[in-house]
């Protein structure tokens, strides 16, 4: 277990139990009310709707047209769309999270190039399969689209990237190019919700968050923060993995950050387990991991960036990790008991706000 958002309580928990909860909820709120007095549509925690599909298709439309452009003129064509594997193009907003700067370099796959010219190709393959399910209305998997075209793709990587380039390019929320993520999140609580296509889902048939986020998970998170208000804690192993997929869902990250909006909860705080909790809860030295090196390296890594200097306590608690050299996974707990993190660490954490 990598990843909870949501975490059930057992039913000898009482709801007085939650008032630290709900002041947390009320701070939340409050400041929510006076980031939106402020006006600045790029300090609020807005969401982005998805397009309508004539849009979408104008716009693939207008890159096929640039293309027939430039070999009209004799040139050879050029697809262009912002930088985002430099931290030099992306900026750090507390209520919004990674973002693109407003002048971002940009990078360019040339068809004359002979080290671009496939990529290049793919692109308008791509695009011509989107333009397709949208046209038709219709929604396939990333996964779908691979194995139609496996041998040509080389790779679902390959294909991944090109889908968040087109994304960025046309300047899309990924979900209007009605390309969906393989289904790799999960949730579970006293919630029922209705599709847009009319299909209930009860979440209490389900089971818990896991893993590193898929933009069907984080779009769910957002939305309960959205609609219900509903704070929300993450629960990650205490290792330098765990660190970075919980700021995942905070902060966004670099490839997409041209979607932040929508994507991105900065009210998240982190629950546990944290590193701290190791020592003090004396968790037994025979379940603790040693960090690898890759581990240091990553920890390194997430210290350095830039939303850790606005984050004293969690700047704190990867000091605690770097210096004990150590990791936990959440099933450690169960070495002080089987039912622990249920029955006390969790219901402690929730009544007297132990999070950070």
């Amino acid at each position: 277990m990598s990843c909870a958002l949501c975490p059930s309580m057992e039913p000898s928990v009482r709801v007085a139990d939650f008032e630290a909860v709900e002041r947390h909820r009320a701070v939340l709120q409050q400041r929510l009310c006076v980031v939106t007095e402020l006006g600045d549509v790029s300090q609020q925690l807005v969401r982005t709707e998805p397009l309508g599909s004539s849009d979408v298709l104008k716009k693939i439309e207008n890159v096929v047209k640039e293309t027939l452009t430039y070999l009209a003129k004799g040139e050879a064509p050029v697809i262009t769309f912002d930088k985002r594997s430099s931290w030099e193009n992306i900026w750090f907003d507390g209520n919004v999270g990674l973002q693109m700067v407003s002048d971002s370099a940009m990078s360019k796959v040339k068809c004359e190039c002979p080290r671009s010219i496939h990529r290049f190709a793919l692109i308008l393959k791509a695009l011509a399969m989107i333009y397709k399910l949208v046209q038709s209305n219709t929604y396939a998997t990333k996964r779908d689209l691979y194995y139609n075209e496996s041998q040509l793709f080389g790779s679902q990587m390959i294909l991944d990237g090109i889908i968040n380039d087109i994304s960025c390019m046309l300047k899309v929320p990924r979900r209007s190019l009605h390309v969906l993520s393989t289904s790799k999140g999960c949730i579970a609580g006293d919630l029922c919700y209705t599709e847009e296509d009319g299909n209930r889902v009860n979440c209490a048939c389900n089971s818990t968050g896991k893993g590193v986020p898929d933009l069907s998970t984080r779009l769910m998170v957002r939305k309960l923060w959205d609609i219900l208000h509903i704070p929300a804690f993450a629960l990650v192993d205490a290792d330098p993995h765990g660190i970075e997929i919980m700021c995942i869902y905070k902060y966004g990250s670099r490839s997409m950050s041209f979607d932040a909006h929508s994507l991105t909860v900065p009210i998240i705080s982190w629950l546990g387990l944290l590193p701290s909790d190791i020592q003090r809860l004396n968790i037994p030295k025979e379940v603790l991991i040693p960090l690898t090196n890759n581990d240091m390296r990553k920890l390194s890594k997430l210290q350095k960036r830039p939303y850790v200097n606005c984050q004293p306590l969690w700047k704190k608690e990867m000091e605690i990790m770097e210096t004990c050299k150590v990791k936990a996974e959440i099933q450690a707990l169960e070495s002080i008991s089987s039912d622990y993190l249920t029955r006390v660490y969790l219901p402690n954490k929730l009544k007297f706000g132990g999070w950070i």
